[in-house]
């Protein structure tokens, strides 16, 4: 069998450039969920807390409707990502994941508001560190993932619906068992969607693209830690 080394120097090439566009996904998730950490503490602090959060008379913390405002308004925000996707360019892009990063980190201020500081602590080291070990079980292994898509999405429907029903029943038993059902969904859909980037990373056809796509890439997975994150605060955490 005949060596190429010009073959050899084409995929290391491109395992580097692979690389280089992973380490722009991972900094670009890093800067997000950082932003959303100064956010949500400083929405806990004044003036902002009056501006997001009322006293009832009953001494019940809530969301003012500049608060409920802020749970909308990051969904609001993916699905303009989403759905302009083809039109954003890098810097675009960059910008609506910010002010995304920024009302996150105001909607999920409430967590400070709820749990201990060491709770929230451990559960994020917790979170980080399932997160790190699944990205990087997604990113390097050779096992095809596609099958996984459609069954953590059912599963996620079947949360969904747990969770509305559990509204009403108000049950503390279906709460933490859907919280650690949460658990699983979301540290499956950390590994599927780090396997997906390879994928996506491939069907760029300029560096425009690439930056563009590392930055929905980073959105994805700010989103599955976000969501691992809260469902294993609910299981883990105490209140205050």
């Amino acid at each position: 069998m005949e060596f190429n080394s010009q073959n050899v120097y084409s995929i290391e090439k491109k395992d580097v450039e692979f690389q280089s566009y992973m380490s722009k996904v991972y900094s670009n998730m890093a800067c997000g969920l950082g932003l959303s950490g100064v956010m949500a503490f400083l929405t806990t602090k004044e003036p902002l807390l009056s501006l997001f959060y009322k006293l009832t008379e009953n001494g019940v913390v809530t969301f003012s409707g500049l608060g409920w405002l802020s749970l909308i308004a990051p969904i609001i925000m993916v699905l303009m990502i989403n759905s302009q996707s083809n039109q954003l360019n890098s810097v675009k892009v960059q910008l609506y994941f910010i002010i995304f990063s920024a009302l996150m980190g105001i909607s999920l201020s409430n967590v400070f508001l709820m749990y201990t500081a060491t709770s929230i602590v451990q559960s994020f080291l917790v979170t980080a560190g399932s997160f790190f070990c699944l990205s990087v079980y997604g990113k390097t292994t050779k096992r095809d993932l596609s099958a996984w898509g459609s069954f953590l999405t059912m599963g996620l429907f079947g949360l969904i619906i747990t969770l509305v029903v559990n509204l009403f029943m108000k049950s503390a038993f279906l709460s933490m068992a859907a919280s650690l059902v949460g658990v699983l969904i979301f540290a499956g859909f950390v590994a599927y969607d780090t396997h997906k980037m390879k994928e996506i990373y491939q069907q760029a056809s300029s560096q425009e693209e690439r930056d563009v796509m590392a930055v929905r890439g980073a959105l994805s997975l700010y989103l599955d830690f976000i969501n691992l994150f809260m469902y294993a605060i609910n299981f883990l955490g105490e209140r205050k």
